[in-house]
């Protein structure tokens, strides 16, 4: 049974190897979850999102926004809801480190066009949650073994 640590592990790795993930903000004027592709440094957060000025995500921004983002690893092995709050954060220092060939591909003017905005997502909590369902949980279901208790300890809290 993985313990809340190695979950922890887990997720960052997933975000870092997957990349993409379903952001939003709370609120009611946040609209949607859209995906985004996340970027992190040294294995874990900040989570960092380039977008432009123009969308909703930006436009709604405000100081000290709560925002959410949902993992799912490409293996559906893990599974993360992860609560935070969102900034504007367009430090030239940090926009040359997360710059490559593929952000590049979205903005005309480079790191200079005037409708890049990088996003910085701090993570608070999140709840994680390793795949439940396996052959095992049917056959023991079959037999009436309740599979739920041992998927008790394939979930975490962390901070």
């Amino acid at each position: 049974m993985p313990t809340p640590q190695q979950l922890e592990e887990q997720l960052w790795k997933t975000i870092e190897s997957d990349r993409t993930v379903m952001l939003g903000m709370v609120g009611a004027d946040a609209g949607h979850t859209r995906p985004m592709t996340a970027q992190i440094e040294n294995g874990h957060g900040p989570i960092w999102f380039f977008t432009t000025t123009d969308t909703a995500l930006v436009e709604n921004l405000r100081p000290g926004a709560k925002a959410y983002i949902s993992v799912v690893s490409k293996g559906h092995d893990i599974w993360a809801s992860i609560h935070g709050t969102l900034a504007l954060a367009n430090d030239p220092a940090v926009i040359d480190r997360l710059w490559s060939g593929s952000v590049a591909a979205w903005y005309e003017g480079g790191k200079a066009d005037p409708r890049l905005a990088l996003l910085r997502f701090d993570a608070s909590e999140a709840e994680i949650w390793e795949d439940g369902s396996s052959i095992l949980a049917g056959v023991k279901a079959l037999f009436g073994i309740d599979p739920k208790k041992d998927y008790q300890d394939k979930t975490a809290k962390v901070a």
